[in-house]
């Protein structure tokens, strides 16, 4: 489709916004792309020079709207901040594209989170209700979180299975506002600026950019069948001096490795070796597809293990509530650290939380969640092997980590940034491999979720990701 015809769409769409209110939705992609026979491609990008000059605002699953128009006048000058701020302390991508906004019938393979089908809605709905008309829920709660919560969690863990570890208590859990505050409080808490941390490499790229926040120094460790090998983790405790260990065990965001209990051992023996931490982030606990989630936290005595489960993922996004678990003085500085960044966490959203947890419902929750994600992962990897992708289907999580330069009929090694912006062109969102490498990638991948989107649209996103290379 021509630039002619992407220029027409614009004028049309400014004419329209300029005669509307502020918030009036637009038509929709297709109903563009049919008046004026046009592509989709040709009308995002048409979009895009809207959403770039303020006209409007994309809205995931609701459509495009009219923006509201600054006031006339001068904008500000902040030019003076350059020099004042200096240089940035997280990187390049401080921000992943998980979070980004795109179209809102854009395929959405980069979100982080589970799509709304398959979370507990009504039940959220109906515990928010009830928490809200409690008396104590608009008094403030304990800084380390409400008890019943807090007892909660830590018998989830003594549930999952001991691997001789000591049983946790109540006492020794700290509520959080979701597992990203969590692990942003254990790194300020455990290392001081300056330190090192050792990562997997690829890992979280929210855990990269939160160790940077906090001005530690990211020691990269490869994983060698789905997890750091002894020797390498010994090795960079030993160069580096680092007391802090960065892991997912369960189904790896973004490679869906999951340590075997061979693996398992021998790293809590290397990280007892060293008198060192390792902060285990469950992320997806709830998302066991083929095999259980373990937590390391059931094979500690001696407090070496930091352990952080989020229920947003698997409850909802209105719910940032998460623990975190520690043992002895690193349970104390944890805690302190997350009083002096939130204070607490809301009681109310605590409380709908405990009440989410604690009805029969939410264990069938869980069994269909695995069900929908297994269903889901299955038809994906399907599709991406039928168009010549190697793809290993992980035991659980949300996502697959898909190898392009492995994939049938490519002479070269296609630059995965350059897929990802193509993709995001022809209406299909995915995260670039690049950003969850602390260290140079070591191939080229693009990271896609299978969770965020049905199964439906997955045919065509595959058929726009081979284009995309």
């Amino acid at each position: 489709m021509s630039d002619d015809s992407s220029d027409r769409i614009v004028r049309h769409l400014r004419s329209l916004a300029a005669s509307a209110t502020p918030g009036t939705r637009l038509p929709s992609t297709r109903e563009i792309a049919a008046q004026f026979g046009a592509g989709p491609v040709t009308v995002q990008r048409a979009l895009a020079i809207l959403v770039a000059d303020g006209v409007v605002d994309t809205r995931p699953g609701l459509g495009t709207f009219v923006r509201a128009r600054p006031a006339a006048g001068r904008g500000a000058d902040v030019a003076w901040q350059t020099a004042a701020l200096g240089p940035r302390r997280s990187g390049a991508s401080p921000v992943g594209s998980t979070l980004r906004q795109v179209p809102h019938d854009t395929i959405a393979m980069h979100s982080g989170y589970p799509d709304a089908s398959l979370l507990p809605r009504r039940e959220v709905a109906a515990a928010l209700g009830r928490a809200a008309r409690r008396e104590e829920s608009y008094r403030r709660p304990p800084v380390a979180g409400l008890p019943e919560l807090r007892a909660w969690f830590a018998g989830e863990v003594s549930e999952a299975g001991s691997d001789g570890g000591s049983a946790w208590h109540e006492s020794e859990v700290m509520i959080a506002s979701g597992g990203q505050a969590a692990l942003a409080a254990s790194f300020r808490a455990l290392a001081a600026p300056g330190e090192p941390i050792v990562m997997e490499s690829p890992t979280y790229w929210g855990a990269i950019g939160a160790a940077r926040q906090a001005g530690l120094v990211i020691v990269p460790v490869p994983r060698v069948d789905g997890a750091p090998t002894a020797t390498d983790l010994d090795a960079a405790f030993a160069s580096s001096g680092a007391r802090l260990f960065y892991a997912q065990p369960n189904y790896a965001n973004p490679t869906g490795d999951q340590w075997t209990g061979a693996q398992r051992a021998e790293i809590l023996d290397v990280v007892a070796a060293h008198r060192a931490f390792v902060i285990d982030d469950d992320w997806a606990h709830d998302f066991g597809i083929d095999r259980p989630a373990r937590p390391l936290a059931s094979a500690d005595v001696h407090g070496h293990v930091v352990y952080i489960r989020s229920l947003t993922k698997s409850m909802s996004l209105t719910m940032r509530v998460a623990a975190v678990m520690a043992r002895g003085p690193a349970r104390l500085r944890i805690e302190q650290a997350l009083a002096h960044s939130d204070l607490f966490v809301s009681p109310i959203l605590q409380a709908a939380a405990l009440d989410v947890v604690s009805r029969p419902a939410w264990r069938r929750h869980v069994k269909a969640l695995s069900r929908g994600l297994g269903e889901r992962r299955d038809a994906l990897v399907g599709a991406l092997r039928s168009a010549g992708f190697d793809v290993t289907p992980p035991g659980g999580g949300l996502h697959l980590w898909v190898r392009l330069e492995g994939a049938r009929g490519l002479d070269d090694v296609p630059d995965p940034d350059v897929v990802a912006a193509r993709a995001l062109a022809a209406g299909l969102a995915i995260s670039s491999g690049g950003e969850w490498f602390p260290a140079e990638p070591n191939g080229s991948f693009v990271r896609l979720t299978y969770g965020a989107t049905g199964v439906e649209r997955y045919d065509e996103a595959v058929r726009i990701l081979v284009e995309s290379r």
